[in-house]
């Protein structure tokens, strides 16, 4: 019963920032594999991707509502992002993803370094591309994020939201926005894939997204009444934590 508890609270805790900045999985994902560590993982990811896609749909649809979506930037990096994490978890399932592991400290501590030294970015509103140049990358952006969603998952939301900043001059309110229609297509996609394989835990993945609901719509509103100044320092709060959790993981496995 402790550890039913323990994940309800993990997932009403990781839809909350999921909402915000994306990086639920830094809460999430750990949880699941404490209280399950004999599972085998691409089940409790796929577990995990279950619970996420409901909390991620449902801030979607608040954002859609009271936030103007970029849907020529979101619609084809969606479509892509199905397309390739489809492909991820499938990936996941067959080969270990070390190499990416032991990379995502490195990224993600270039990106806190670029979002802290940059005050201003992502808070105008500033589109920098349209017609086929916005279609092109954002369907490049979708491509790598929604394997690299399917392969392995952690800081997804967060990643979507710096390249729809830095790359596509969104301010951080809207480019949560959009990252949250690309990452339910990408969770959509791989959880097609590990529904199909059997690598599923039904009943605690749809407990879960009850709780994920929840924290969504608490998450949600904060963004939305503090506005991008605050996605922002959240952004960088996240992401930090991302950058000691991969790292600690990684050294753990290189066995020092």
């Amino acid at each position: 019963m402790f550890d039913l508890v323990l994940l309800a609270c993990a997932a009403f805790v990781a839809g909350l920032v999921d909402a915000v900045v994306g990086g639920g999985g830094l809460i999430q994902i750990p949880a699941i594999f404490a209280v399950y560590p004999k599972e085998v993982p691409a089940t409790l990811l796929g577990t995990n991707k279950l619970a996420a896609v409901f909390g991620t749909a449902v801030a979607a649809v608040k954002y859609a509502r009271r936030v103007t979506v970029a849907w020529s930037t979101a619609a084809p990096a969606a479509l892509a992002a199905f397309v390739l994490s489809f492909v991820g978890a499938w990936t996941v399932t067959r080969v270990p993803g070390d190499f990416v592991r032991s990379l995502l400290p490195l990224i993600l501590l270039a990106v806190a370094v670029y979002t802290f030294k940059k005050k201003d970015l992502g808070e105008i509103h500033a589109p920098l591309h349209s017609g086929m140049t916005e279609r092109l990358l954002a369907t490049g952006v979708g491509a790598a994020i929604g394997f690299y969603d399917g392969f392995f998952g952690p800081g997804t939301g967060s990643f979507l939201i710096f390249l729809f900043v830095r790359f596509f001059g969104f301010d951080f309110l809207s480019a949560s926005a959009a990252a949250k229609i690309v990452n339910v297509a990408c969770n959509v996609s791989a959880l097609i894939w590990f529904g199909y394989s059997g690598h599923l835990i039904w009943q605690l993945g749809l407990l879960m997204a009850v709780c994920q609901i929840g924290g969504s719509l608490v998450g949600t509103r904060l963004a939305l009444k503090h506005g991008s100044g605050f996605v922002r320092k959240l952004f960088l709060l996240v992401v930090g934590a991302l950058i000691v959790k991969t790292a600690y993981d990684t050294i753990h496995r290189l066995g020092f």
